[in-house]
């Protein structure tokens, strides 16, 4: 489990294929490293295989070179490290597990004071985890989402935040790897079998409708 806290900015040196996925040579300031351990790269949760001097590899599957921009940074790209929290560690963020749940793109970026209001288009499948206040993971950043739409959503990015990651540098147009809130993930889901369990009981209608009318058009489902 990760916390969304960006603990280093190191470097991809290497993409190597390897059977359908992939080998990743990646530069870091991160020590004392553990094989087996788990890093998140941009938000995606890989296993460190090789330790190296100020480096380390880890395997990409197929699924994730695919769902995911790691397949297709280049070499020389920048890339947000975390380490998986201890027991016991600072819940800095929210609960992120690293699993890359779609890609945005950013198609607005403006001055907000002092910080950087990011506009990012995203798939409609992710719409029933997204609501205004909530949290997002955006490569691996934790972010609060400030509005939220059907095809779009905007977080401002504070100074410390722009200092410490890469999001400052965004470009309209550049992708990135979202993961909702895991929480919202539950919660959507336990609504959903909820709703089909009171369906089948009573012949197709659910009790629960005005209850889900209301969250739909709160924006969380």
């Amino acid at each position: 489990m990760f916390t969304g806290l960006v603990e280093d900015v190191g470097r991809l040196l290497s993409r190597t294929p390897r059977g359908p996925g992939a080998r990743l040579r990646v530069a870091t300031r991160l020590s004392p490293l553990v094989l087996g351990e788990s890093i998140a790269v941009m938000g995606v949760c890989l296993t460190v295989e090789k330790i190296l001097d100020g480096a380390f590899e880890a395997d990409a599957s197929s699924e994730t070179v695919s769902r995911s921009t790691l397949g297709r940074l280049p070499t020389g790209h920048r890339l947000h490290l975390e380490r998986a929290v201890p027991v016991g560690g600072r819940l800095g963020g929210h609960i992120v597990s690293g699993h890359v749940d779609g890609l945005g793109r950013l198609v607005e970026r403006k001055p907000l004071g002092e910080a950087i209001d990011l506009t990012f288009a995203y798939d409609p499948s992710l719409a029933a985890f997204l609501a205004e206040k909530g949290s997002i993971a955006v490569d691996g950043v934790s972010l609060t989402i400030n509005a939220v739409d059907r095809e779009r959503f905007h977080v401002a990015v504070i100074p410390h935040t722009q200092d410490e990651t890469l999001l400052a540098d965004m470009t309209v147009g550049t992708h990135a790897n979202l993961e909702v809130d895991v929480l919202a993930r539950y919660v959507a889901r336990w609504l959903q079998v909820g709703r089909q369990s009171d369906a089948g009981e009573q012949g197709g209608s659910s009790s629960d409708d005005t209850l889900m009318s209301r969250l739909a058009s709160s924006g969380y489902l």
